[in-house]
């Protein structure tokens, strides 16, 4: 039952996820918000928020490993895996100004992430906490990140390929589709979150390990197949700033917002896990400065080393 309710979770956070990005998309268009910030604003959310909702039901229930372990397994796979698969379907174009602020950024809100959870290490305490200064701390940088993207929006020329929203739905409708998008986040969370531990006290499995391998790739379904289908169509920078931009959301909007509600605690392995998030953000950093794009063969290199990844999780468990 625990397996048919995990699925359950992953289809409710999905299907709500997009209901609500179409539902709040359409009222922005209403009131006659830019299209370039709704897809930088509520898209990237939309994208983050089974994510989200994951980590913060973790938290409140205090199922702490899972919380911290979803979203660093979530950026892992989405570097390795969704930007390996998408280069292997066509080259990765890289633009520039993802390589000059956004990748950078990127890697600094991992390091700071990195700072800010190892306690013993940098503070002299007895044990690694996210707390609630962390938390708004990260939430800080997310301010000054939207604030970049809002700026970047209002200062280009340039509209962003965003799905567009039917104008023929009515302020009524959007606002019940929201509402029931959210609706569906959040049911899908806690169902994902209740099975998962249920799974993984059954099997003999850490929360840990569930939140790295099973809830991660769950809940990063929606930028997988945002990228690859920009991939197919040949809009390989889309596919690729939507894994950095989500990858940013991960850290500092869910983690900054779980551990604000809920102070948590992190497991000292998963330092390694974050390392490893370190690393492979500035391999695909290094790929993509290197000819402003990914090729096919080093997407292939991107996925073998996410086959690699996952192994190495499962011997360890």
């Amino acid at each position: 039952m625990s397996y048919v309710l995990l699925v359950a979770g992953f289809l409710l956070l999905i299907k709500g996820a997009d209901t609500f990005v179409v539902g709040s998309s359409s009222i922005a268009k209403i009131f006659k918000v830019p299209t370039l910030i709704i897809g930088l604003t509520i898209v990237a959310f939309g994208t983050s928020a089974p994510e989200a909702a994951v980590s913060v039901t973790a938290a409140l229930k205090g199922s702490n490993d899972m919380a911290i372990a979803n979203v660093v397994g979530s950026n892992i796979f989405n570097v390795l895996a969704v930007v390996g698969i998408a280069a292997m379907i066509n080259p990765i174009r890289v633009q520039k100004s993802t390589i000059i602020k956004e990748f950078p950024f990127a890697i600094l809100a991992s390091v700071v992430l990195m700072i800010l959870a190892h306690d013993i290490k940098f503070q002299g305490y007895n044990e690694n906490l996210l707390t609630r200064a962390d938390g708004l701390m990260l939430l800080a940088l997310f301010a000054i990140f939207m604030y970049y993207l809002i700026e970047i929006a209002l200062t280009s020329k340039e509209e962003m390929n965003v799905e567009q929203v039917k104008e023929n739905i009515s302020i009524g409708k959007s606002i019940l589709m929201s509402v029931l998008g959210v609706i569906g986040i959040l049911i899908g969370g806690q169902l994902v979150v209740n099975s998962s531990s249920d799974i993984a006290i059954a099997w003999g499995m850490s929360e840990n390990l569930v939140g790295l391998t099973i809830v991660a790739v769950g809940t990063s379904l929606p930028e997988f197949v945002t990228s690859i289908i920009a991939a197919r169509k040949g809009e390989s920078d889309i596919a690729i700033g939507n894994v950095v931009g989500s990858n940013l959301f991960n850290i500092l909007f869910v983690l900054g917002i779980s551990s604000t509600i809920s102070t948590i605690k992190v497991a000292p392995i998963v330092f390694i896990d974050m390392l490893v998030m370190i690393i492979v953000t500035i391999l695909a950093y290094i790929l993509s400065a290197t000819k402003k794009s990914i090729s096919k063969s080093e997407g292939l290199v991107l996925a073998i080393m996410y086959i690699a990844y996952m192994a190495f999780v499962i011997i360890r468990q």
